[in-house]
């Protein structure tokens, strides 16, 4: 059983596929989300089908593999049963791989008025927001509440953060500043709120200063050391008293496990980590390996980073554990293979590190372009990303700003007056 069908889930899958075992692999979702590039769902770059791949059209070659969609409520240890609200699967070995959320710190009104980015609903939700918030600016209203409108906060200068912040940047100072004529955009603000002295913190110093001061030149407003005290429906209350007036929060500060897994009696680390034995399993339950974001592997010195490449490589791993386990081979260790990191921040601009060495610029820009691209599933997908971000590049055009109607999705609330 494979519960989860994010990078580490379908990685696993894969690994068990055409192996002497039936494999389970439940999901919420009937289809893959290429994470990575949601932030441009939200910055109306690319579709939302141009990142998502049916999880059937992926397995359906793998006769042993099938797809259960179920939202997964609770386990019985004991029994060795997975539970939906309508569905129970029994399991011999389980593989818990259902991710990661947003996590707020505790922040009062964070989870309730900002906008995340970790479902395609979401990335949706956001766009149409941004559009509106334009479309309403448009009108007849007070100064005040144009700038209101017009100010878009992020808050985290992590990678994605970065990674939106510079997109949303080209999108307001490119197609929609076509759009709306009537609109002064001397009122348009991007605000990236960072709690750190620096973007990036992870990466090195080069390659954070660079970013910054990609960042600046493309107008966007980077405050470092500055936290968060509570977020209102229409403004952001920040740790020295200053008040930022803005509609629209974006929270890409931090992530922490799914909670589904709350109750399940498992050790857990910080943010809600499951810990896990270096083989991936979990201690007292040798049958359950745990992978990817919500897993905390003891005796290391750092927390593995919280990234596809770590999902996929502990997916494959698990699988592998599982069937050493079943051919009395012994289980080996999960050693992560750090592959590098990279950021892109906006046209012919990305900072990139692999290994020892550092890239920025256009060079940096075109490995992150091949990297995402061999990383997508399916050719449709990669051909529609290449197609969108040529006509981005070629004609400085984004021809997805689409307000879409969304059923039961909720959005911060805001006065529309």
């Amino acid at each position: 059983m494979i519960a989860g069908g994010g990078f580490g889930g379908l990685w696993a899958a894969r690994t068990l596929a055409n192996q002497p075992v039936d494999v389970i692999l439940v999901d919420r979702n009937n289809y893959h989300t290429f994470l990575p590039l949601l932030y441009q769902v939200a910055a109306a770059e690319l579709e939302p089908e141009d990142i998502a791949y049916p999880i059937r059209s992926i397995l359906r070659k793998f006769p042993n593999v099938r797809f259960v969609l179920a939202d997964i409520k609770r386990i019985d240890l004991g029994k060795r049963v997975l539970y939906s609200s309508d569905y129970a699967i029994t399991y011999d070995y389980l593989i818990l791989a259902t991710g990661s959320t947003t996590q707020f710190f505790g922040i009062p009104g964070a989870a309730e008025y900002s906008f995340q980015l970790k479902t395609l609903e979401q990335g949706i939700a956001l766009r149409n927001h941004i559009l509106r918030c334009f479309e309403y600016a448009s009108r007849k209203i007070d100064d005040a509440k144009r700038q209101q409108l017009l100010t878009f906060t992020i808050v985290g200068g992590g990678p994605t953060g970065v990674e939106f912040a510079g997109a949303l940047a080209e999108l307001i100072h490119g197609p929609l500043k076509k759009d709306y004529p009537s609109i002064d955009f001397d009122y348009v603000k991007v605000v990236v709120i960072e709690a750190a002295n620096s973007v990036l913190i992870t990466f090195p110093k080069t390659l954070r200063d660079y970013a910054l001061d990609r960042l600046y030149r493309m107008k966007v407003n980077v405050m470092l050391e500055t936290l968060v005290e509570k977020v209102m429906p229409q403004t952001v209350h920040l740790k020295d008293k200053n008040i930022l007036p803005t509609e629209t929060v974006i929270w890409t500060a931090g992530i922490c496990a799914d909670p589904i897994t709350e109750g399940w009696g498992f050790s857990t680390a910080r943010g809600g980590l499951l810990m896990v034995l270096p083989t991936l399993e979990i201690e007292g339950h040798e049958e359950i390996y745990v992978v990817g974001d919500l897993s905390s592997i003891e005796d290391t010195r750092r927390q593995l980073p919280m990234t596809a490449p770590a999902a996929v490589q502990q997916g494959i791993h698990a699988a592998n554990n599982i069937l050493n386990k079943l051919t009395g081979r012994p289980q080996s260790p999960f050693i992560y293979k750090d592959k590098g990191a990279m950021v892109t921040i906006g046209r012919n601009t990305a900072v990139a590190q692999i290994g020892k060495r550092s890239f920025t610029g256009f060079f940096a820009w075109i490995l992150w372009l091949i990297v995402q691209l061999i990383n997508l599933i399916g050719f449709r997908n990669r051909l529609m990303v290449l197609i969108n971000w040529s006509i981005d590049y070629l004609l400085f055009e984004r021809a997805i700003r689409l307000i879409l109607p969304l059923r039961k999705q909720p959005q911060p609330p805001r006065n529309q007056t």
